[in-house]
Order: C-alpha cells, then sequence, then structure tokens
C-alpha cells in the first residue's frame, strides 16, 4: 500500500517492504517513478528494510509549481529525507538513477543523513557538455508540451538490444509537467556535481552503464575513494535491464564496504 510522507506544499508517495539493516531508499530518474527500482526492491526487500518513493513532480507525488527553488537539488534532497524519516529508515544506503544519483550525493555531503550511496548511470556529474547541453535545453523542454522534444530523448538512452520496460519508460516520460521536467532539468545542467562527490562524507559507489555520462577517471579524480562498476550489454535503465549485474555489484559494495553505524 502506497504511503505519504508531508512537505510544506508537496505529498510525497513511498512504498515500504522488507526488514534488516542497513535500510535502502531508492530514487528514481528524471521523468520516472518509483517502479523502476522493482528489481531491486524485491531483491534487497529479502534481507533489508526497503524504500522507493517518487520524488515531486513524479508518479503518485505532488508537484508544486516550478517557482524559484522549488525543483533544486537541495530541496529534492530534503524531500528524500524526509520520506527516509517518516519510513523510520536510521540513515539508509541511498540507491539514485540519473537525476536520483545527484540528489544522492547532496545527501552524501550533509553529515549523518545517509550511511553510503550508490549512484546508478548517473546523470552528468563530471561532464561538461552534457551539462550544457542539459542548460541549453531548459526552454525547449518548457515548452515541451505534447511531450515529443522528452520522447525522443528517452529513445536516445536505450541501446538497440534494450527491452525492459523499453516503450513504457519512453512513453512515460511526457507524463511529468513540462515546466516541472525544465525545472529539474537546470537544476541537473547547473549542478556542480563534481565538487560535491569530493566533499562525500560516505562511501560512493557508482554503477555505469554501457554508454556512461561520466567517466571513470573523471569521477576518481574528484573523488579519489570512490567505488566505479560498469555494466555489460544494457543503456541507461541498467537496474531494469541487467538487474542482476547491479544488484551483484550493490551487494557486493555493501560487503566490503565499512558502512558508518548510525549513532
Amino acid at each position: 500500500m502506497t504511503q505519504f510522507a508531508s512537505m510544506p506544499g508537496v505529498r510525497l508517495a513511498y512504498d515500504v517492504a522488507g526488514a534488516g539493516d542497513p535500510p535502502m531508499i531508492f530514487v528514481h530518474g528524471w521523468c520516472g517513478d518509483r517502479s523502476h527500482f522493482a528489481p531491486q526492491a524485491g531483491h534487497f526487500s529479502a534481507g533489508h528494510a526497503v524504500v522507493t518513493t517518487d520524488l515531486r513532480g513524479h508518479g503518485g507525488s505532488s508537484a508544486p509549481d516550478p517557482g524559484q527553488g522549488a525543483y533544486d537539488l537541495a530541496v529534492l534532497a530534503d524531500d528524500v529525507l524526509t520520506v527516509a524519516a517518516a519510513a523510520r529508515l536510521r540513515q539508509p544506503v541511498l540507491v539514485g538513477h540519473s537525476l536520483g544519483a545527484l540528489v544522492g550525493l547532496v545527501c552524501a555531503a550533509r553529515p549523518g543523513a545517509i550511511r553510503a550511496l550508490v549512484m546508478v548511470d548517473p546523470a552528468p556529474i563530471t561532464n561538461e557538455p552534457a551539462k550544457a547541453f542539459f542548460r541549453e535545453s531548459v526552454d525547449v523542454v518548457r515548452r515541451d508540451e505534447d511531450g515529443s522534444w522528452r520522447t525522443s530523448f528517452a529513445r536516445g538512452m536505450f541501446l538497440p538490444t534494450d527491452a525492459a520496460r523499453r516503450q513504457a519508460i519512453i512513453g512515460g516520460f511526457p507524463a511529468v509537467a513540462p515546466g516541472v521536467a525544465a525545472a529539474l532539468l537546470r537544476a541537473m545542467g547547473e549542478f556542480d556535481g563534481a565538487s560535491v562527490l569530493g566533499s562525500a562524507t560516505v562511501p560512493v559507489l557508482s554503477i555505469g552503464s554501457a554508454v556512461p555520462a561520466n567517466s571513470a577517471a573523471d569521477l576518481r579524480r574528484a573523488c579519489p575513494a570512490i567505488t566505479v562498476g560498469r555494466t555489460v550489454g544494457a543503456g541507461h535503465f541498467i537496474q531494469l535491464e541487467v538487474p542482476d549485474q547491479v544488484n551483484a555489484m550493490i551487494e557486493r559494495f555493501l560487503a566490503i564496504t565499512d558502512l558508518p553505524a548510525p549513532p
């Protein structure tokens, strides 16, 4: 059953499953929803308390008007931590896909907020040309009332061999209001991810796709302690296309990492 946490002006939808330590919270990407982590929720709930949540403006969460700062990454991080508190997760491991990985980075730079961060094919962090493209596309996305730009963009995230939920994901991108999508695109394009990654206070794993937006070398320059993995044979939605690979990497990371105990 879907539950809701409340922030001023927004209700945040989330699901809870399983029990066990460390708890885990999963955060989807741009124009996605919490179902994009269904394979991981099913897998990890066997031994962990697991929460999947919809970011504001997505899925079952409410969508405040995209006014000044309403969709900044720091605001989204506040939302995610509010959901974690509502679900009684003490310093969870945060697993974020794409945009969700950037939200996770903000949380990782806040001492005591989370226990570890797993970035699943993160949106551009060190890739300055990609970030510039995001910034240059904001006005186009704001005018994308028929969803055609975002539909085309979503198609480019898949390899020809990708099949898992491909059409459903592409068809779901226009479900987010254009103004909200544009505000989030601007937030990603303006985010100084390399600096924030360098200030992470917890262990970080980044799992890339066959065509990652960030090079492993650049991520390591920003954060020498980062662990970097890469899947085989899958585009951007690796957690759906090759869940066994992604789940195994997360499991190994948790097994070999000395996670800080919550106070």
